[in-house]
């Protein structure tokens, strides 16, 4: 059942910054990644239509005319059902007064949008999404890493944001990937993006991988981690799946969705 854990301009905050990274909304989206009904996700998005802020469509709402920030990945709106079951997993991992890592991505978005009940958490990022979900969330403490702004997936890499990383004591990383093999281990699709992504899972000391099935068993042309270093993996998958079973067989947990 749906909570609401933000107050009104909290939520909308909320909305409006996912309106701008997206372009596009949509009702049951918003629902499962705040954890509020899709009655008040309509009152929401009446009144800031209201305010001029945003046009509804049916189903959802767009941001007005020469206000769209950067377009939309393609997977933004695909698996969102499992996904919500992944982040809602993987939020049980996650305890008070400790220090976490979320990388980019739209799996550990929708987890960053659950962690209102948290309390002192801090949250170390380098993706500009999971920012500013979070700057919805008072009890959260977020910690941005510089560096140079990949403008497509509004993610910042470089030395910057690995020099950054040395002043932190961080206990857990959760992160998504383009692929996950029992051979290949994490792997990216993105060579501009493998130094900082491999920094950021080394200065955690667990690597927590959020992946649905359609990842398990997908290589990408970039070696992240090998697979014996993932300490968790949180999936929707079978047991039995391949890579859950080298996984088990490494001594990684599998927590499922």
């Amino acid at each position: 059942m749906a909570t609401d854990f933000f107050l009104a301009p909290q939520r909308r905050q909320a909305v409006l910054a996912r309106l701008r990274h997206r372009g596009t909304v949509n009702v049951q989206e918003l629902s499962d990644l705040l954890r509020i009904s899709p009655s008040t996700v309509r009152r929401d998005l009446r009144d800031l239509e209201l305010r001029g802020m945003l046009r509804r469509v049916h189903g959802g709402a767009t941001v007005l005319d020469g206000t769209t920030e950067p377009e939309q990945p393609q997977r933004a709106g695909t698996h969102l059902e499992e996904k919500g079951r992944i982040a809602e997993a993987a939020l049980r991992l996650i305890t008070d007064n400790s220090t976490v890592l979320i990388s980019g991505g739209t799996t550990t978005e929708t987890l960053a949008a659950r962690l209102g009940d948290r309390r002192g958490l801090t949250v170390v990022t380098n993706a500009l999404p999971i920012a500013q979900v979070l700057s919805a969330t008072a009890t959260v403490d977020v910690i941005v890493l510089g560096g140079v702004l990949r403008h497509r997936e509004q993610s910042l890499l470089g030395h910057l944001a690995e020099r950054a990383l040395s002043e932190l004591q961080i206990d857990q990383i959760f992160t998504s990937a383009f692929g996950l093999d029992a051979d290949a281990g994490l792997t990216g699709a993105h060579v501009d993006e493998a130094q900082t992504d491999r920094a950021l899972l080394a200065a955690a000391r667990r690597i927590v991988v959020l992946a649905d099935e359609s990842k398990l068993g997908r290589r990408g042309p970039v070696r992240l981690a090998p697979l014996d270093q993932v300490s968790t993996l949180v999936t929707d998958a079978a047991p039995h799946h391949p890579v859950c079973s080298a996984l088990r067989h490494r001594g990684s947990d599998i927590v499922s969705a």
